[in-house]
């Protein structure tokens, strides 16, 4: 089983059932995927959701996410700095690391510094890869 994180890019991207991504969250919510976050994770994902779309549908999908039996909960203890020209994406790395995560899947170019460096070594997949091996794309 994977276990993902998902830039917040790419989580808005696969909420809508008009989505061609939809499958996506439907996937994590059967449980063929695992979701890791933190706190800070969390905290991005419902200040952009609410900005997208409204503060109910935020909190929506953050309750969805909360009480998923398909959900890890992540404490990062170590903090990579590995992305230089944003270090808010830092977090999305940072839990990677801490959960030994099988890719970050983003569409941010930010991400593809880490293609590049030896340590952490973690992989970045793009959403429709990710769609791809989840048997859509």
């Amino acid at each position: 089983m994977y276990r993902v994180v998902l830039d917040t890019n790419c989580l808005l991207a696969i909420l809508s059932s008009k989505s061609i991504y939809y499958h996506l969250w439907k996937g994590f919510q059967d449980g063929k995927y695992n979701l890791c976050v933190s706190n800070e994770i969390l905290e991005e994902y419902q200040e952009i959701i609410a900005i997208k779309t409204n503060s109910s549908i935020a909190w929506n999908v953050i309750r969805s996410i909360v009480e998923s039996n398909h959900v890890e909960f992540i404490d990062p203890w170590f903090k990579t700095m590995a992305i230089e020209d944003d270090h808010d994406d830092n977090k999305f790395v940072d839990c990677a690391f801490a959960s030994n995560a099988s890719f970050i899947v983003s569409n941010d170019s930010h991400f593809d510094v880490l293609n590049n460096i030896d340590f952490p070594r973690i992989a970045v997949m793009k959403l429709h890869e990710f769609s791809i091996i989840m048997g859509r794309g």
